[in-house]
Order: C-alpha cells, then sequence, then structure tokens
C-alpha cells in the first residue's frame, strides 16, 4: 500500500466522465463552469465537453505552496470574474481535490446570494475537507500525485506580485 493516491491520464478520463456521469443522471444542468485553476483547469474541460457546456469560467486561487504546504488562508488572485457575468446562473463549480475544503468554500461563498444555484464537482475529497461536494469520484485521506502536478516544473520562475 501506498501513501499516495495516483490518478493517471488514463484515470483522470474514466474519473471526469464518471463525475459527468453522475452530474446528468442527477439532473443538474449547470449554465457555467467556474474552474479553481489550475487544477481544475483539466476537470472542467472535461466536464464542459461531457456535459457540452461551453460557458467556462476561471477563477485563480492561490493556497497550495508546495506537498502539504499551504497559505493560512486562500487568496484570489486577479483577474477575479465579474459577478454579472455569474448573475442567475446554475454554476457547477470544478477542481481537482476538496482537500481542506478552504478554496471550495471561498469560491462558493463568492458565488452565493449572487447565482441561482451553485454546487461542486471534484475528482478526489478528502475526509476533513470544509465543503462536501455533492459530486466526488474518489474519498482518500493520502496525498494525490496528479498528472499535471507531478513532474517538477520545466523552469522555476520567481514569484511576481501582480497589479490588481
Amino acid at each position: 500500500m501506498t501513501d499516495r493516491e495516483v490518478l493517471t491520464w488514463d484515470s483522470f478520463g474514466s474519473a471526469s466522465r464518471e463525475l459527468a456521469t453522475a452530474i446528468a443522471a442527477d439532473g443538474f444542468e449547470p449554465d457555467l463552469i467556474l474552474s479553481i485553476a489550475r487544477g481544475g483547469l483539466f476537470v472542467a474541460g472535461a466536464l464542459g465537453y461531457a456535459l457540452d457546456v461551453k460557458n467556462l469560467h476561471v477563477m485563480n486561487v492561490e493556497f497550495y505552496t508546495g506537498i502539504d504546504q499551504r497559505l493560512e488562508l486562500p487568496v484570489m488572485l486577479p483577474p477575479v470574474p465579474q459577478t454579472v457575468d455569474l448573475a442567475g446562473a446554475t454554476v457547477l463549480v470544478a477542481d481537482d481535490v476538496a482537500d481542506t475544503g478552504a478554496t471550495l468554500k471561498l469560491v462558493r461563498d463568492f458565488c452565493s446570494g449572487k447565482v441561482a444555484e451553485v454546487r461542486c464537482a471534484v475528482i478526489y475529497q478528502k475526509p476533513w475537507s470544509k465543503v462536501d461536494s455533492e459530486y466526488v469520484w474518489r474519498r482518500t485521506d493520502r496525498w494525490i500525485n496528479f498528472p499535471w502536478s507531478t513532474e517538477p516544473p520545466v523552469v522555476q520562475r520567481r514569484p511576481r506580485v501582480l497589479d490588481a
């Protein structure tokens, strides 16, 4: 038994298709998918194709800084979606993992009162997550190796502060 959950590109394809099937079977028809960058970009793209949703938005949130290392609180990075673009919509928030749930809570709270309905879809959810996602492919308490983040970056960039 390994101390890590390993998601391959092949299993990601199966996972995203199974998530989409569960969402469709539930009768949930999102007007748009709100992706939490970066890991949620892959999930949102796959769900967008599988659910025939072309309206995809991105919310950039920084929380993890390394393996099991994170900021005290998640931080939204610019550009932040305009609430007028979300107004009255049925929104599916997509991310790769609900670990602490702090990032999903931040995004769900951002949508609250601005959209008709918001639900969350994740590939993995940890038992201690603050947010219980409506759609979860697998539950685990282990660290997850995702195919898009297992290898180190090709180039190491210095952190930059973006103007708001």
